[in-house]
Parts: C-alpha cells; sequence; structure tokens
C-alpha cells in the first residue's frame, strides 16, 4: 500500500493536470518527497494530455521504476504526435507487453493511417499468444476500412468469431461499418443483427450505411425498430434518415422527416440537415424550392448547402440557378474547387465553351486546383489506382484490350456513348474516345482481367462517376455476369444484371 501522503499528492497532480495546470502539478511533483509509480504515472500522463512531450520524455527516463503503464502511456503520447519511429523503439524495448501496449501500437498506426502496420502487428499480436480484446478489434477494423481491404476484413471477422467477440457491441459496431464502407452492405445487415445490445451507434450506424447504399426502404424499416426497442433519435440518425430519402428519391417522406425534425426536434436542426433537404428538393426537380429553402433557412447557409442546390442544377442543367448558386459559393469560400468544376462542367454539358474557358480562367488566377479524378481497386491487399487516359499501370494493354472487346459488345446491344460527359470541345470521335479512356472504366477492365470469372467487383473513385460511365458499367454488369459495385463521392452503386440500385437517381 502507498503511503497516504503519495496518494493524496498523486489525486492532486492528477486533478491539477485535468485542469490544464500543468505547471502546478510539476510543482508539486518536485516537492514530493516520496513517489511511487503509480505518482509517476500520473505526472507522465499529465504532461501528454497537456501536450508536453518533452516533460513526459524526460520523466520517463529519471524514473527509478518502470511498468508496462509507463511505456504504453509513451507510446501513446508519441503515436498521438505523429512520431511515429519513436513509438515503435519504445515498443521493440519494451518488456513484458500486454494487450494495452499491443493496443497502442496498433490503434497508434491506424491513427498514423499506417494501415497495414496496424494490420501486421495485429497477426504478430496473436502468434505471441496475446489475446486481442474489443479496443484491439475496433483499431485493427477501421485500418481494414482504411485500407478498403474487405478481404483483410473478414479475417479479422474470424478471428472476432473465434474468440467469441462477434456480437461485443463495440466489435460489431467496428464490423458493421467497415463492411458498409468496403462495399458490403448484405454483410453489414448480417453483423447487425447479431449484435448483442445494440446502441445508438449500432442503429444509427445501419441507418447510415443503407442510406449510403441506396437501400432507403431498409433505412426506415431500421429507423422504426428503433424507435420500437425504445432508442431515441438524435442528428445523426435524422441526418442518415433525410440521407436516405434523398439517395432513393422518397421525396414526400423526406418532406415529413424534415418537418417534424424542424418542428418537434428543432434543437437538433443544423445545417447538415437542411443540406440533406436542399438535396432531395434538388434531386427531385424541385430547384426552386430548395432555392427558396436555401434563402430562408433560420440560421447562415454554407457552401456545403449551395453546393448541394449546385450539383441539383448540374443534374437538371439549370444553368441560371447554379450561376446564383456560385456565386453565393464564391463569397463564402473562394477557393471552392467542386463548384468551379460543377459549374464548369454544366457549361461544358450545354455547349458553352466560352463560358467553359472564363471559369477556368478564373480558377487559375485564383490559384484553385482541380481535384484530380481517380479510380481504384484492392486486390489482395494492394491498391491499384488508375486516373484518365492512365498509361502507367504493368497491365495498361491488357486492360485497354479488354476495354476495347466490352466496347464492341455493348455497341451490339445498342449502347451509344452520350457526349455530353466529354467536357472537352472536340470532334463527337474523339469525345467516345476519351469517354473510354475514364479512370473507372480503366479500374473495372484491371478487375475484370486479375479477378476470378463471377466473382464480384469492387471499385472506388474520388469523384461522382460521370452519367455515361454509369449506364456503360450497368452494361458491363449484364455482359459479364458480374456484381460491380462502385462507391463515388456520393453513394454506393451496385450493377447487376443490367441495373443499377439506385435506379438511375442518383
Amino acid at each position: 500500500m502507498p503511503a497516504p501522503d503519495v496518494q493524496l499528492s498523486t489525486m492532486m497532480v492528477t486533478g491539477y493536470t485535468r485542469n490544464g495546470r500543468i505547471d502546478d502539478a510539476l510543482t508539486l511533483f518536485d516537492k514530493m518527497t516520496t513517489r511511487d509509480v503509480i505518482s509517476w504515472n500520473s505526472m507522465l500522463q499529465g504532461c501528454l494530455d497537456c501536450g508536453d512531450l518533452g516533460t513526459a520524455r524526460r520523466l520517463f527516463d529519471e524514473m527509478p521504476e518502470r511498468n508496462v503503464v509507463s511505456w504504453t502511456t509513451m507510446v501513446n503520447g508519441y503515436m498521438k504526435s505523429g512520431r511515429v519511429e519513436e513509438a515503435e523503439g519504445l515498443f521493440r524495448d519494451m518488456p513484458g507487453k500486454d494487450v494495452a501496449a499491443w493496443n497502442a501500437m496498433i490503434h497508434g498506426y491506424s491513427f498514423n493511417s499506417k494501415h497495414e502496420d496496424a494490420l501486421m502487428v495485429f497477426i504478430k499480436m496473436i502468434r505471441e499468444g496475446v489475446f486481442p480484446n474489443q479496443s484491439t478489434f475496433t483499431s485493427v477494423l477501421n485500418s481494414c476500412r482504411g485500407l478498403e481491404a474487405v478481404d483483410k476484413g473478414r479475417e479479422v471477422h474470424t478471428v472476432a468469431i473465434k474468440l467469441d467477440l462477434e456480437t461485443d457491441v463495440s466489435v460489431g459496431n467496428s464490423l458493421l461499418v467497415m463492411y458498409t464502407e468496403c462495399g458490403n452492405v448484405h454483410d453489414s445487415v448480417a453483423v447487425f443483427k447479431r449484435i448483442e445490445g445494440k446502441n445508438t451507434v449500432s442503429w444509427n450506424s445501419i441507418i447510415v450505411g443503407s442510406a449510403q447504399h441506396g437501400c432507403g426502404i431498409w433505412a426506415l424499416i431500421f429507423f422504426n425498430q428503433m424507435l420500437r426497442t425504445g432508442f431515441e433519435p438524435d442528428e445523426f440518425t435524422f441526418t442518415g434518415l433525410l440521407s436516405a430519402c434523398s439517395r432513393s428519391g422518397m421525396l414526400q417522406k423526406g418532406r415529413r422527416f424534415f418537418e417534424y425534425i424542424t418542428r418537434y426536434k428543432s434543437a437538433s436542426v443544423d445545417l447538415q440537415h437542411y443540406t440533406c433537404m436542399v438535396d432531395i428538393l434538388g434531386r427531385s426537380g424541385k430547384l426552386h424550392e430548395a432555392e427558396e429553402l436555401v434563402k430562408n433557412m433560420p440560421m447562415k447557409p454554407n457552401s456545403m448547402v449551395w453546393l448541394a442546390l449546385l450539383s441539383a442544377c448540374r443534374v437538371h442543367s439549370n444553368v441560371d440557378a447554379a450561376e446564383r448558386a456560385a456565386k453565393s459559393i464564391f463569397s463564402l469560400d473562394p477557393h471552392c474547387s467542386a463548384a468551379y468544376v460543377l459549374l464548369s462542367n454544366l457549361y461544358a454539358s450545354a455547349g458553352r465553351w466560352a463560358d467553359v474557358s472564363r471559369t477556368r480562367v478564373r480558377m487559375r488566377h485564383g490559384g484553385v486546383v482541380k481535384e484530380r479524378g481517380s479510380s481504384w481497386v484492392v486486390m489482395k491487399g494492394k491498391k491499384h489506382e488508375f486516373v484518365s487516359g492512365d498509361r502507367g499501370h504493368p497491365l495498361i494493354e491488357r486492360i485497354y484490350e479488354k476495354l476495347r472487346w466490352l466496347r464492341e459488345k455493348l455497341k451490339e446491344v445498342g449502347y451509344v456513348a452520350d457526349q455530353r460527359f466529354a467536357l472537352h470541345d472536340v470532334e463527337d470521335e474523339q469525345k467516345e474516345e476519351m469517354l473510354w479512356c475514364h479512370s473507372e472504366r480503366l479500374a473495372i477492365g484491371f478487375a475484370l482481367i486479375s479477378s476470378v470469372e463471377g466473382s464480384g467487383i469492387t471499385v472506388m473513385k474520388n469523384l461522382r462517376v460521370c452519367g455515361d460511365c454509369h449506364e456503360v458499367i450497368k452494361l458491363i454488369s449484364g455482359v459479364v455476369g458480374r456484381e460491380i459495385v462502385v462507391r463515388d463521392s456520393g453513394r454506393f452503386h451496385h450493377f447487376k444484371n443490367g441495373v443499377c440500385s439506385c435506379s438511375d437517381y442518383w
């Protein structure tokens, strides 16, 4: 038992650090005549909580006796500061590593987006006979999600099942989100159903996940089950519901939810809910109503609200409303590249090439850089990324050969390129060639030549999939007899047998 004065002093040190009074804590700590390892660890943690990594390291080096908590505390501190190599050095030297120490490394790698390293440590942990716990799975599944590697996620899932942790609420929630983000919504639902003691995070995750995949009816069903189970929806629940209505074209249900939220849950209403409602109206072609909603909001709209309107104007080719929305965006955020790109693409689709040129010149003069579009496939843990017109992949000749074959097959079933989505002022033949070099088609071509016949394909894209590519991927799914999942900047599209899950509403 530590002496009473040591316990009291340690409690006071902790109290000072929790209130940000690091100097008072250090003064008291220096005056302590007797210090045990708990005292030192409390001071270490206090310094790290206050962002003083240098003093924490000095104290660590001065400690007469360290335990695994001391070492783990410093590993966490270095990882949170992004000093990964120093954390690795401490971990290598640490004696008697326990599960918390291993978790510190896995979480630290995940936090610093070194996801492959997190998975390697997880494997090594198991090989050395240390059993992972709930915290371990939360971190390593986040890394699987970061890598978009569903195959790795399944392997981790198998370990969770063997340890009887699959139904744990924190592990189950992490599995649910991992499968959702990797494009496997059916697995998400299966995991959700097995979770014991579901919490609000569980319900919100499955509602939002269903919305992301365009399964609006599922989202509504889960919401009703949530209410019957006695859970109170929060602002995240309502965002998920409105998003589900938007992505599934449920205009009237969206209206009713928004009306309910603004009338009875006004304290929970924020800009995100208004952004969703503008999106619902805009996607449904109610551009005037959407614009009036923005103008009459009880709070000042931000650029995201106006972007929702501008995006809808792009879909419905309304140049006048788009110009008004873009003007409002530029007054709030002069360097918003998404607004410039949407406006430029709208002008291009309308054949207004002088306006396209003017918009691009304005971008250059303003130092606005357009985000480069890319698409990628994760296969056997490796990411294969493509940009439009790419020639850099080792298998690029075979990829283009596959695309030429697909092009002929699609012509046989009546495909005609929609040249409005070739956003350059060139001849029609060149426009079609440009469309067939879009990054998502290259990624699909690679996946087709690199995977087992009949297996599913998942492609990720950082921007919105263009309308012509959407039509092409529908046809490809029918020609090759495979399900193709594409996640773009807005949602997941599930293409199967010539049909997309979005019902061409996106």
